[in-house]
């Protein structure tokens, strides 16, 4: 099966290119898969990652990426074009936005099988928080590109309220709920000599300035070192787009020996950091989707307390992960919980192997591989019902050898899955 993966893409830094990195890696281990990966232009000449067949053709706030993705698409000729987006995926300002999202129902029309996995709704984001400068156009063009992106072939969302905001909202489409999964095919269970082995090291992570910000953690964990004295404060991730500078102004006023900044974390240093990890808190103070770093969280059984906005609750009822909730925007709550957990150590460790079983069962081979067996069931209907319509044309041994071809196809999906799952 040929994919072509439409996704920002390491090196670049662009929104969701360490997803759709861990995707496109799993995707070239499925030996049924010839992957060629469409990424974003580099701000700056780099490498590319090795292993992987990449074509650089679209840019952030450019308005031709329709034109260049499907030039792209036609000559990678695949039977399945897989896109992994959120609104802003193509750009902040409207315009470019709402031109790279017609690309999926473009790339539809133009008879490729067009997927979309969709990280966000716009109907979840708080447009302060978001720092939109425009809410009644950012209303309309949000409601546009969701009628826009509902008409590929399918659509994936990552929490069970986002299907049904769709179907209440729009009653259209083909929508199914996916899991976000962790990145790792085998996660290793939580090492506890690694944490408060003297000191309790806090994680807080992301990308910061919007509703991602640092005052409120700052200020509960002020307070919490008066009362636990062997804790740290470990900041890691640089600015949100929107919001330059950010982290450079916080870590001049806030840094010290208990509270460290470590500003962009590479994709190699990432394990080692969460390892170390006692606690993993998000202080966020409204949501934007299906999160990455608890499903980090999760892959490296690291507990996580969170504020208790909707898409975190429905995170730890739906897949799993231990999380404990403080009032949005409550210091004294935060406070509260930081000290109940770091104060039990049976706490920690309970939470951390809940949150790893929950790893476990969110392997991003499990989940590729369900996309892959949708997609498989796409092309099974397909042929058929061309072989229905060979039938009825009177071209019999023509619909015959199309409905054997499937037969074989099905037995040799099988094997795979077979083998696939003896190697989980």
């Amino acid at each position: 099966m040929k994919i072509a993966l439409i996704t920002s893409f390491p090196p670049s830094r662009h929104a969701l290119n360490e997803y759709g990195f861990h995707v496109a890696d799993q995707l070239r281990q499925e030996s049924c898969v010839d992957l060629t990966v469409l990424g974003d232009y580099l701000r700056t000449p780099a490498a590319e990652l090795p292993g992987f067949r990449v074509a650089r053709c679209w840019g952030f706030e450019r308005h031709d990426n329709v034109v260049t993705l499907l030039r792209a698409i036609r000559m990678v000729k695949p039977e399945v074009a897989w896109f992994n987006l959120g609104f802003a995926s193509f750009g902040a300002r409207p315009l470019a936005a709402a031109l790279g999202l017609v690309t999926p129902v473009a790339a539809r029309l133009s008879g490729v099988y067009s997927h979309v996995t969709l990280h966000q709704l716009f109907e979840t984001v708080d447009l302060d928080d978001a720092a939109v400068t425009s809410p009644r156009l950012y209303r309309v063009g949000g409601w546009l590109a969701t009628h826009l992106l509902l008409s590929a072939n399918s659509l994936s969302v990552l929490l069970p309220t986002y299907r049904r905001t769709l179907d209440e909202k729009y009653g259209r489409g083909r929508v199914s709920v996916r899991r976000h999964g962790i990145f790792a095919g085998r996660p290793d269970p939580p090492d506890f000599s690694r944490r408060g082995n003297p000191v309790h090291r806090i994680l807080a992570f992301g990308k910061w300035g919007t509703y991602k910000r640092l005052e409120l953690m700052i200020e509960a964990f002020d307070r919490v070192v008066a009362t636990l004295p062997n804790v740290e404060l470990v900041i890691g991730g640089g600015d949100h787009p929107k919001t330059p500078g950010y982290v450079h102004s916080m870590a001049q006023r806030y840094a010290s020996d208990r509270v460290r900044f470590l500003g962009y974390v590479p994709e190699e240093a990432i394990p080692n950091l969460f390892r170390e990890a006692s606690l993993a808190v998000m202080p966020y103070t409204s949501s934007a989707g299906s999160s990455g770093v608890a499903h980090l969280a999760a892959q490296y059984g690291v507990p996580v307390i969170a504020s208790g906005i909707r898409d975190f609750r429905e995170i730890a009822e739906h897949e799993g992960i231990a999380i404990r909730f403080f009032t949005p925007g409550d210091v004294d709550s935060l406070v509260e919980q930081l000290l109940l957990t770091l104060n039990s150590p049976d706490e920690l460790k309970a939470m951390a192997w809940r949150s790893y079983a929950a790893g476990v069962a969110l392997s991003m081979p499990q989940v590729v591989r369900e996309y892959i067996r949708s997609f498989r069931q796409h092309e099974r209907i397909k042929t058929l019902q061309l072989a229905a319509a060979l039938r009825r044309a009177g071209q019999l041994r023509r619909a015959d050898a199309l409905a054997q071809n499937v037969g074989e196809r099905i037995q040799r999906w099988q094997d795979e899955d077979e083998i696939a799952a003896g190697g989980l």
